[in-house]
């Protein structure tokens, strides 16, 4: 961006903050508070799997979204951490779809 056109945006940003009585310290306060970076995850499943929402939408979610399951399902709150993910040293004795078509299922 040339610096002419920067300079634009940056009068028409100040003047926009002005008509909603937002000052510089309310924009870096609010700045300050959120994660940086694009890398934010928008959608998380309970298994630990997350999205940011850009891009193509992955696997997990698709296949959830085509078992009736709502996008908004998946929403995580602004600035919260991705969710833990399940952990690998789990006790499957008790797995009531052990040996089932649904547990040797290899989609994701």
């Amino acid at each position: 961006m040339d610096e002419r056109k920067r300079d634009s945006m940056i009068a028409y940003l100040r003047h926009r903050m002005d008509d909603f009585g937002i000052s510089p310290d309310d924009l870096a306060s609010f700045l300050a508070t959120r994660p940086a970076g694009s890398d934010m995850d928008r959608y998380g499943s309970a298994g630990g799997d997350t999205w940011s929402g850009e891009g193509e939408t992955p696997q997990w979610l698709k296949q959830a979204i085509s078992a009736g399951q709502s996008l908004g399902h998946f929403e995580l709150p602004p600035g919260a951490p991705a969710r833990p993910a399940t952990q690998s040293g789990a006790d499957w004795k008790n797995d009531p779809f052990a040996g089932s078509a649904l547990a040797r299922s290899n989609h994701r």
